[in-house]
């Protein structure tokens, strides 16, 4: 980020998804398999996180943002306790399981049986909060609820708090855990979801997402600080972006205009040009009009340059506020093992599309600069560039 004074160094990964408890179970999946895997999040031990009153206490979202949080936290080397240390979360819908488990306690048993724990249950907050008070960090602890694009922006907004050293260390990501009836209905009703039950990101066929769970976090550092304590620097944030298409609730501009900007203005931030980019760890969600209107943006940012494209989704499901920040922790991963995942599930690019997607099997490539987008209900448009670390 050339305007700001401190370099952003990652020095923790961290991730609980369906495909594994860890940020490595989660690479393994994604470099080893074609097809996707379950959708939720299988139980994993907690007694290292929380006692078992707490656990009552969180709803499954929170619980899974302090998880990966507390993978990443133990990869830096940190210690707990920091005045001015941030914690920034996102979270699409926040704790939509208590609420409807408080539902029916109320229809079943009475207003006098509601659990007095449903609203810190329940809040977006939650998440970031549990985190702060797990770490001890004391400056802002704030959630970002941007839709799909939330894990993209929290992580954005916590780079730009270790640039302008606001905060030394941040402990930042997304979580979400809404596979309910009510919430599946409603995106089916709305004709967001997949028919087929497949995803395909930017394929022929693709006819809608299949939603997903879990949750990614980052520790981020002020880079000469991390050298000094003889942190691994896993990447470096180099730029960020956030613009609006001011266009509709739901649907994406078809131009791909928000999209555009959005990464233009982020490569402006990190000084770089779309030459400079060799991977795009695309939004690609799989529903007919996101996929189009990403690829028409893409294209007029890179021109004649064809980085490598790929989506998590077609493994993961669309993780909504997790998704940005389960892809930033892919995006770190690919810089370190030089490799691109495939893009499960599609197996036919739309000739429409016109991007070189990464499909079958995972790529070898160099890689110097990964770029990862998110864009979300409200017209939210988000981006990321991470450079390699030596």
């Amino acid at each position: 980020m050339p305007e700001q004074p401190h370099r952003v160094a990652v020095v923790g990964i961290g991730a609980i998804t369906s495909l594994g408890h860890s940020a490595n179970e989660l690479w393994q999946s994604l470099t080893t398999t074609a097809d996707m895997g379950p959708l939720r999040v299988a139980p994993f031990p907690t007694d290292h996180l929380v006692n078992p009153k707490e656990l009552r206490r969180l709803d499954p979202f929170a619980l899974f943002a302090l998880a990966a949080a507390d993978e990443a936290w133990r990869q830096s080397g940190l210690s707990v306790g920091l005045v001015d240390g941030g914690s920034i979360f996102a979270t699409g819908m926040g704790g939509l399981q208590s609420l409807l488990r408080q539902y029916d306690v109320l229809k079943e048993k009475g207003p006098s049986r509601v659990s007095p724990f449903m609203v810190p249950m329940l809040m977006p907050n939650a998440g970031g909060a549990t985190v702060s008070m797990r770490f001890g960090l004391g400056g802002p602890c704030e959630t970002i609820t941007t839709a799909c694009a939330a894990g993209t922006h929290a992580i954005s907004y916590a780079a730009h708090l270790v640039a302008s050293g606001r905060c030394p260390v941040a402990v930042t990501g997304g979580s979400e855990a809404v596979m309910e009836e009510v919430a599946l209905s409603a995106f089916a009703n709305m004709t967001a979801l997949s028919a087929s039950g497949q995803s395909r990101p930017f394929d022929t066929h693709r006819d809608g997402f299949v939603m997903g769970e879990g949750a990614g976090a980052l520790v981020l550092e002020d880079w000469d600080r991390a050298v000094a304590r003889g942190a691994t620097i896993l990447a470096e944030v180099v730029g960020s972006a956030s613009t609006a298409d001011a266009h509709h609730i739901t649907a994406p501009d078809p131009s791909g205009q928000g999209a555009s900007r959005s990464m233009r203005m982020a490569l402006h931030e990190a000084g770089l040009n779309a030459s400079d980019i060799q991977h795009i760890n695309a939004h690609g969600t799989s529903t007919p009009l996101n996929d189009l209107a990403e690829s028409l943006a893409v294209r007029e940012v890179f021109g004649t340059h064809r980085p490598l494209v790929s989506s998590n989704k077609g493994h993961l499901g669309h993780c909504l506020g997790a998704a940005g920040a389960l892809e930033a922790v892919v995006s770190v991963m690919s810089l370190r093992h030089q490799m691109v995942p495939a893009t499960a599930g599609t197996s036919e690019v739309d000739v429409a599309i016109d991007l070189d997607v990464v499909t079958n099997s995972a790529h070898t490539a160099s890689l110097e600069h990964v770029m990862s987008n998110s864009f979300g209900f409200g017209g939210h448009n988000g981006t990321i560039i991470f450079r390699r670390a030596d």
